[in-house]
């Protein structure tokens, strides 16, 4: 439930920050009339993240166990790199991600107000697919479909409310050190959902190696007892485990989670040059700032 929490506060941030970045420059820029299409778009976005989540669970009943297995190990996998992309191109756009999306805002009420609902459509339902793929490949690994959805219901929860504090101005939030964390953290998880599709993919017969168990360490961690659910829930911890799922978590936890460093910890972010020449006049002042300008410094 706890990663479930993180993947729905994470995701949900990430939706909440676009939105509000583009609710605070449509309002800035005097243009509330292309308000509507841009919460429609936001509508939109949801409920097809929610339909696409909704043919995950019910789609693949009614097949053979394999077929069922071969489809859930080939979304788990295709989820881990999702959230794996998901999570470099946080930490390589975040800097930008305002100036991003004021910009292809601004081409797209050029081109009319219903370009808008396009713009809101595609930014929030990039993070509402991945949620539900993610939190459905969540669900598959634990077995359980109650607790993911509460922790993924939660964690949007605490994203909204997070969300219409920063553009408020009453909280105040470094994103970097949030996505830093969180990012790193969801590597892990993703590791072990990535096991867990190799394990489909071999009880449906499409990987070898089903019978070759590196360790079995379920007489010491029960996968009833509390310890063994909550390793379970959390990291999708399996007391059983074959040697290419052991293979697949070492490969992909340690190459990822040591890229992931290097690049959002131990990178350094290019010196700004300044020419010379003549001193600039300074700027002239400027109004106090409202909700929009506070959230968009704040990004």
């Amino acid at each position: 439930m706890v990663a479930n929490y993180l993947i729905g506060l994470r995701e949900g941030l990430e939706a909440a920050l676009v939105i509000g970045i583009l609710v605070a420059y449509l309002v800035r820029t005097g243009r509330r009339d292309a308000l509507p299409q841009l919460w429609l778009g936001v509508g939109v976005a949801v409920a097809a993240s929610l339909a696409f989540g909704a043919a995950l669970t019910y789609g693949p009943r009614g097949l053979t166990f394999e077929a069922q297995e071969a489809i859930g190990g080939t979304l788990s996998i295709a989820a881990v790199g999702l959230v794996t992309w998901m999570i470099f191109w946080m930490a390589r756009t975040a800097r930008h991600l305002k100036s991003d999306l004021e910009h292809r805002l601004d081409g797209a009420v050029a081109a009319g107000r219903w370009a808008v609902l396009v713009i809101a459509l595609l930014a929030v339902g990039r993070e509402g697919l991945e949620t539900a793929l993610f939190l459905w490949a969540a669900a598959q690994a634990t077995g359980s479909t109650t607790q993911p959805l509460l922790g993924g219901a939660l964690g949007l929860a605490t994203a909204i409310a997070l969300g219409w504090g920063i553009y408020r101005g009453a909280l105040t939030l470094n994103l970097r050190v949030f996505f830093a964390w969180t990012g790193a953290f969801l590597v892990i998880v993703a590791g072990g959902v990535l096991s867990y599709g190799i394990h489909d993919l071999q009880e449906a017969g499409l990987l070898p190696g089903l019978t070759s168990v590196a360790f079995d360490v379920s007489a010491t961690i029960p996968p009833s007892s509390w310890y063994g659910t909550l390793l379970k829930g959390v990291f999708n911890f399996s007391p059983v485990t074959t040697w290419l799922e052991l293979t697949a978590w070492v490969a992909y936890v340690g190459v990822t989670l040591t890229v992931f460093v290097r690049v959002v910890w131990f990178a350094r972010p290019p010196a700004a040059r300044t020419p010379a020449g003549p001193a600039t006049p300074a700027a002239p002042a400027t109004p106090a700032a409202g909700p929009a300008t506070r959230l968009s410094a704040a990004v």
